[in-house]
Protein backbone atom coordinates (compact mmCIF):
# COMPACT_ATOMS: atom_id res chain seq x y z
CA UNK A 1 0.00 0.00 0.00
CA UNK A 2 1.53 3.36 -0.97
CA UNK A 3 2.53 5.61 1.90
CA UNK A 4 4.18 9.02 2.17
CA UNK A 5 6.90 9.23 4.82
CA UNK A 6 9.02 12.13 6.05
CA UNK A 7 11.25 12.42 9.09
CA UNK A 8 10.17 8.93 10.19
CA UNK A 9 6.44 9.72 10.21
CA UNK A 10 3.76 8.31 7.91
CA UNK A 11 1.96 11.35 6.52
CA UNK A 12 -0.47 9.46 4.26
CA UNK A 13 -1.26 5.84 3.48
CA UNK A 14 -3.83 4.47 1.04
CA UNK A 15 -4.37 1.78 -1.56
CA UNK A 16 -6.55 4.28 -3.45
CA UNK A 17 -3.99 6.64 -4.97
CA UNK A 18 -4.22 8.18 -8.43
CA UNK A 19 -1.00 8.42 -10.46
CA UNK A 20 -0.52 11.61 -12.47
CA UNK A 21 2.81 12.57 -14.02
CA UNK A 22 4.61 10.03 -11.81
CA UNK A 23 3.11 11.31 -8.55
CA UNK A 24 0.80 9.43 -6.20
CA UNK A 25 -2.20 11.58 -5.26
CA UNK A 26 -3.56 10.36 -1.92
CA UNK A 27 -7.17 10.89 -0.83
CA UNK A 28 -7.27 13.79 1.62
CA UNK A 29 -8.95 11.50 4.15
CA UNK A 30 -5.81 9.32 4.20
CA UNK A 31 -3.55 12.23 5.18
CA UNK A 32 -2.71 12.69 8.87
CA UNK A 33 -4.03 16.23 9.34
CA UNK A 34 -1.88 16.70 12.47
CA UNK A 35 1.24 16.56 10.26
CA UNK A 36 0.30 19.21 7.69
CA UNK A 37 -0.26 22.96 7.91
CA UNK A 38 -1.64 25.39 5.33
CA UNK A 39 0.95 27.21 3.26
CA UNK A 40 0.41 30.49 1.40
CA UNK A 41 2.24 29.06 -1.64
CA UNK A 42 0.42 28.47 -4.92
CA UNK A 43 1.50 27.53 -8.42
CA UNK A 44 -0.21 27.13 -11.77
CA UNK A 45 -0.23 24.10 -14.04
CA UNK A 46 -1.58 24.75 -17.54
CA UNK A 47 -3.73 21.60 -17.59
CA UNK A 48 -4.44 20.90 -13.89
CA UNK A 49 -5.12 24.43 -12.64
CA UNK A 50 -3.93 26.30 -9.56
CA UNK A 51 -2.20 24.23 -6.89
CA UNK A 52 -2.22 25.05 -3.19
CA UNK A 53 0.38 23.73 -0.77
CA UNK A 54 0.78 22.34 2.71
CA UNK A 55 3.86 22.40 4.90
CA UNK A 56 4.70 19.01 6.39
CA UNK A 57 5.50 19.32 10.10
CA UNK A 58 7.01 16.41 12.05
CA UNK A 59 8.66 16.58 15.48
CA UNK A 60 9.02 20.35 15.30
CA UNK A 61 10.68 20.28 11.87
CA UNK A 62 8.94 21.88 8.89
CA UNK A 63 9.28 20.85 5.27
CA UNK A 64 7.79 23.94 3.62
CA UNK A 65 5.47 23.34 0.69
CA UNK A 66 6.18 19.59 0.63
CA UNK A 67 2.58 18.65 -0.22
CA UNK A 68 0.26 20.05 -2.86
CA UNK A 69 -3.31 19.74 -4.01
CA UNK A 70 -5.71 21.27 -6.51
CA UNK A 71 -8.79 22.68 -4.73
CA UNK A 72 -10.57 23.24 -8.06
CA UNK A 73 -8.76 21.23 -10.74
CA UNK A 74 -9.56 21.79 -14.38
CA UNK A 75 -11.92 19.21 -15.94
CA UNK A 76 -8.99 17.33 -17.48
CA UNK A 77 -7.63 16.70 -13.96
CA UNK A 78 -10.90 15.99 -12.16
CA UNK A 79 -9.51 12.66 -10.90
CA UNK A 80 -7.18 14.49 -8.46
CA UNK A 81 -9.86 16.58 -6.73
CA UNK A 82 -9.67 16.09 -2.93
CA UNK A 83 -6.24 14.43 -3.27
CA UNK A 84 -2.76 15.38 -2.05
CA UNK A 85 0.68 14.66 -3.56
CA UNK A 86 4.15 15.01 -2.02
CA UNK A 87 7.70 16.00 -2.94
CA UNK A 88 10.73 17.81 -1.43
CA UNK A 89 12.17 14.79 0.33
CA UNK A 90 8.89 13.12 1.26
CA UNK A 91 9.37 9.48 0.28
CA UNK A 92 6.43 7.69 -1.33
CA UNK A 93 6.85 3.96 -0.79
CA UNK A 94 4.72 1.15 -2.15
Amino acid sequence: MPKAVWNGAVIAESDDTVMVEGNHYFPIASVDSTLIADSPTTSICPWKGTASYYDVVVDGQTNAGAAWYYPEPKPEAAQIKDRVAFWKGVSVES
